[in-house]
Protein backbone atom coordinates (compact mmCIF):
# COMPACT_ATOMS: atom_id res chain seq x y z
CA UNK A 1 0.00 0.00 0.00
CA UNK A 2 2.85 2.12 0.65
CA UNK A 3 4.43 1.69 -2.39
CA UNK A 4 1.43 2.46 -4.51
CA UNK A 5 1.07 5.33 -2.44
CA UNK A 6 4.36 6.92 -3.37
CA UNK A 7 4.26 6.54 -7.26
CA UNK A 8 0.72 7.89 -6.79
CA UNK A 9 2.87 10.87 -4.58
CA UNK A 10 5.34 10.30 -7.79
CA UNK A 11 3.16 10.89 -10.31
CA UNK A 12 0.79 13.65 -8.64
CA UNK A 13 4.68 15.60 -8.68
CA UNK A 14 5.42 14.92 -12.47
CA UNK A 15 1.86 16.53 -13.47
CA UNK A 16 2.38 19.53 -11.52
CA UNK A 17 5.91 20.04 -13.04
CA UNK A 18 4.02 19.36 -16.52
CA UNK A 19 1.53 22.01 -15.84
CA UNK A 20 4.47 24.32 -14.19
CA UNK A 21 5.89 23.71 -17.36
CA UNK A 22 3.10 24.26 -19.67
CA UNK A 23 2.09 27.63 -18.40
CA UNK A 24 5.59 28.56 -18.37
CA UNK A 25 5.52 28.01 -21.95
CA UNK A 26 2.03 29.86 -22.59
CA UNK A 27 3.82 32.88 -20.88
CA UNK A 28 6.90 33.29 -22.92
CA UNK A 29 4.98 32.84 -26.35
CA UNK A 30 2.79 35.34 -25.07
CA UNK A 31 5.29 37.19 -24.41
CA UNK A 32 7.24 36.29 -27.67
CA UNK A 33 4.20 37.27 -29.70
CA UNK A 34 3.92 40.97 -28.71
CA UNK A 35 7.53 41.58 -29.30
CA UNK A 36 8.02 43.52 -32.39
CA UNK A 37 11.59 41.21 -33.11
CA UNK A 38 11.46 37.86 -35.00
CA UNK A 39 11.59 35.20 -32.44
CA UNK A 40 12.01 31.85 -32.72
CA UNK A 41 12.92 28.15 -30.96
CA UNK A 42 13.72 24.58 -31.83
CA UNK A 43 13.76 21.61 -29.70
CA UNK A 44 16.48 18.60 -29.29
CA UNK A 45 16.20 17.38 -32.51
CA UNK A 46 17.51 21.05 -34.08
CA UNK A 47 13.58 21.39 -36.08
CA UNK A 48 12.15 24.84 -35.23
CA UNK A 49 9.12 24.11 -32.93
CA UNK A 50 7.78 28.09 -32.43
CA UNK A 51 7.76 31.24 -34.79
CA UNK A 52 6.44 34.43 -33.10
CA UNK A 53 3.85 36.45 -35.00
CA UNK A 54 6.12 39.11 -36.29
CA UNK A 55 8.41 36.22 -38.00
CA UNK A 56 4.95 34.81 -39.40
CA UNK A 57 3.92 38.29 -40.55
CA UNK A 58 7.38 39.09 -41.58
CA UNK A 59 7.61 36.20 -43.77
CA UNK A 60 3.59 36.29 -44.69
CA UNK A 61 3.41 32.20 -44.11
CA UNK A 62 1.81 30.24 -41.85
CA UNK A 63 3.84 28.96 -39.14
CA UNK A 64 2.64 25.32 -39.93
CA UNK A 65 4.64 26.31 -43.20
CA UNK A 66 7.42 27.67 -41.86
CA UNK A 67 8.04 24.89 -38.65
CA UNK A 68 10.21 22.18 -38.36
CA UNK A 69 12.40 22.74 -41.70
CA UNK A 70 10.42 25.46 -43.50
CA UNK A 71 11.97 28.27 -42.59
CA UNK A 72 15.12 27.18 -44.83
CA UNK A 73 12.48 27.80 -48.08
CA UNK A 74 13.11 31.69 -47.53
CA UNK A 75 16.70 31.69 -47.50
CA UNK A 76 18.34 33.31 -50.31
CA UNK A 77 19.67 30.28 -52.65
CA UNK A 78 23.44 31.90 -52.00
CA UNK A 79 23.08 32.37 -48.28
CA UNK A 80 20.84 28.28 -47.54
CA UNK A 81 24.02 26.40 -47.85
CA UNK A 82 26.19 28.91 -44.79
CA UNK A 83 23.02 29.37 -42.78
CA UNK A 84 22.28 25.83 -42.35
CA UNK A 85 25.64 24.93 -41.68
CA UNK A 86 26.33 27.34 -38.92
CA UNK A 87 23.22 26.56 -37.10
CA UNK A 88 23.74 23.33 -37.36
CA UNK A 89 27.05 23.89 -36.05
CA UNK A 90 26.57 25.66 -33.18
CA UNK A 91 23.51 23.25 -32.25
CA UNK A 92 25.79 20.20 -32.27
CA UNK A 93 28.32 22.23 -30.12
CA UNK A 94 25.80 23.71 -27.98
CA UNK A 95 27.36 27.49 -28.90
CA UNK A 96 25.64 30.62 -29.62
CA UNK A 97 25.99 32.25 -33.29
CA UNK A 98 25.30 35.32 -34.79
CA UNK A 99 24.93 35.19 -39.02
CA UNK A 100 24.04 37.74 -41.43
CA UNK A 101 21.89 36.62 -44.28
CA UNK A 102 19.01 37.33 -46.80
CA UNK A 103 15.67 36.15 -45.54
CA UNK A 104 12.33 36.46 -48.34
CA UNK A 105 9.64 38.49 -46.92
CA UNK A 106 6.26 38.58 -47.54
CA UNK A 107 6.96 41.41 -50.28
CA UNK A 108 8.89 39.31 -52.34
CA UNK A 109 11.95 40.79 -51.68
CA UNK A 110 14.65 39.19 -49.88
CA UNK A 111 15.92 41.23 -47.20
CA UNK A 112 19.15 41.31 -44.53
CA UNK A 113 18.46 40.10 -41.31
CA UNK A 114 20.64 39.43 -38.26
CA UNK A 115 19.81 36.20 -36.59
CA UNK A 116 21.26 35.03 -33.28
CA UNK A 117 20.83 31.32 -31.39
CA UNK A 118 21.83 30.31 -27.91
CA UNK A 119 21.31 26.89 -25.97
CA UNK A 120 18.17 26.77 -24.00
CA UNK A 121 18.13 23.88 -20.94
CA UNK A 122 15.06 22.91 -19.51
CA UNK A 123 14.11 22.92 -16.05
CA UNK A 124 16.21 20.12 -15.01
CA UNK A 125 19.03 21.42 -16.90
CA UNK A 126 19.00 19.18 -20.21
CA UNK A 127 19.76 21.04 -23.70
CA UNK A 128 16.60 21.27 -24.68
CA UNK A 129 17.17 23.13 -27.88
CA UNK A 130 17.52 27.02 -28.86
CA UNK A 131 16.09 30.36 -29.08
CA UNK A 132 16.90 32.83 -30.73
CA UNK A 133 16.10 36.19 -32.31
CA UNK A 134 16.19 37.89 -36.04
CA UNK A 135 15.93 41.26 -36.73
CA UNK A 136 15.63 43.37 -40.43
CA UNK A 137 18.74 45.42 -40.98
CA UNK A 138 18.38 46.07 -44.55
CA UNK A 139 18.55 49.75 -44.11
CA UNK A 140 21.72 49.43 -42.34
CA UNK A 141 23.20 47.31 -45.28
CA UNK A 142 22.15 49.47 -47.36
CA UNK A 143 24.62 52.21 -46.01
CA UNK A 144 27.27 50.18 -47.23
CA UNK A 145 28.37 48.60 -50.52
CA UNK A 146 27.63 44.89 -51.82
CA UNK A 147 30.03 42.50 -50.73
CA UNK A 148 31.66 41.47 -53.57
CA UNK A 149 31.26 38.01 -54.96
CA UNK A 150 34.62 36.52 -55.00
CA UNK A 151 35.56 38.03 -52.25
CA UNK A 152 32.37 36.10 -50.07
CA UNK A 153 33.28 32.98 -51.60
CA UNK A 154 36.93 32.80 -50.53
CA UNK A 155 35.88 33.91 -47.11
CA UNK A 156 33.46 30.98 -47.11
CA UNK A 157 35.04 28.73 -47.97
CA UNK A 158 37.01 29.08 -44.25
CA UNK A 159 35.95 26.67 -41.55
CA UNK A 160 33.40 28.44 -38.47
CA UNK A 161 36.38 28.86 -36.60
CA UNK A 162 38.65 30.72 -38.97
CA UNK A 163 35.78 33.20 -39.55
CA UNK A 164 35.78 33.98 -36.47
CA UNK A 165 39.31 34.37 -36.15
CA UNK A 166 38.99 36.47 -39.08
CA UNK A 167 36.22 38.79 -38.01
CA UNK A 168 37.80 39.53 -34.90
CA UNK A 169 41.52 40.22 -35.89
CA UNK A 170 39.57 42.60 -38.91
CA UNK A 171 37.99 44.16 -36.51
CA UNK A 172 41.41 45.27 -34.61
CA UNK A 173 41.84 42.50 -32.43
CA UNK A 174 45.51 41.12 -32.09
CA UNK A 175 45.99 36.92 -32.04
CA UNK A 176 46.35 37.01 -28.07
CA UNK A 177 43.00 39.04 -27.70
CA UNK A 178 41.40 36.74 -30.22
CA UNK A 179 42.79 33.81 -28.28
CA UNK A 180 41.49 34.86 -25.18
CA UNK A 181 37.91 36.14 -26.68
CA UNK A 182 37.00 32.92 -28.37
CA UNK A 183 38.59 30.70 -25.11
CA UNK A 184 41.56 28.55 -27.26
CA UNK A 185 45.29 29.06 -26.74
CA UNK A 186 47.90 31.33 -28.56
CA UNK A 187 49.18 29.19 -30.55
CA UNK A 188 45.80 27.65 -31.75
CA UNK A 189 44.71 31.28 -32.60
CA UNK A 190 47.92 31.95 -34.26
CA UNK A 191 47.60 28.51 -36.10
CA UNK A 192 44.19 29.89 -37.65
CA UNK A 193 45.60 32.93 -38.69
CA UNK A 194 48.30 30.87 -40.67
CA UNK A 195 45.48 29.10 -42.88
CA UNK A 196 43.26 32.09 -43.51
CA UNK A 197 46.44 33.57 -44.61
CA UNK A 198 47.06 30.74 -46.61
CA UNK A 199 43.53 30.15 -48.10
CA UNK A 200 43.16 33.80 -48.89
CA UNK A 201 45.98 33.92 -50.79
CA UNK A 202 47.69 36.73 -48.98
CA UNK A 203 50.52 37.27 -46.71
CA UNK A 204 49.60 40.63 -44.25
CA UNK A 205 46.87 40.96 -41.87
CA UNK A 206 45.82 44.18 -43.94
CA UNK A 207 44.85 42.34 -46.62
CA UNK A 208 43.21 39.82 -44.42
CA UNK A 209 40.84 43.10 -43.47
CA UNK A 210 40.13 44.08 -47.11
CA UNK A 211 39.16 40.58 -47.75
CA UNK A 212 36.00 40.72 -44.57
CA UNK A 213 35.02 44.54 -45.79
CA UNK A 214 34.86 43.42 -49.26
CA UNK A 215 33.32 40.12 -47.94
CA UNK A 216 30.42 41.93 -45.44
CA UNK A 217 31.98 40.78 -42.01
CA UNK A 218 32.83 44.10 -40.87
CA UNK A 219 32.14 47.66 -41.59
CA UNK A 220 34.59 49.22 -43.46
Amino acid sequence: MALHQKIGELEAQLSRYQQEADEAEKRFRALADALPVMIWMSGADALFTYLNRAWLEFRGRSHALEEGKGWTQGLHPDDRDLCVETYLKSFTARQGFRLEHRLLAASGAYCWVETTGVPRMDADGRFAGFVGAAIDISDRKREFFTPDADSVRMVFSLTERERQVLVLIAGGKSTKQTATELGISYKTADSHRSRILEKLGVHETASMVRYAIRAGLIEP
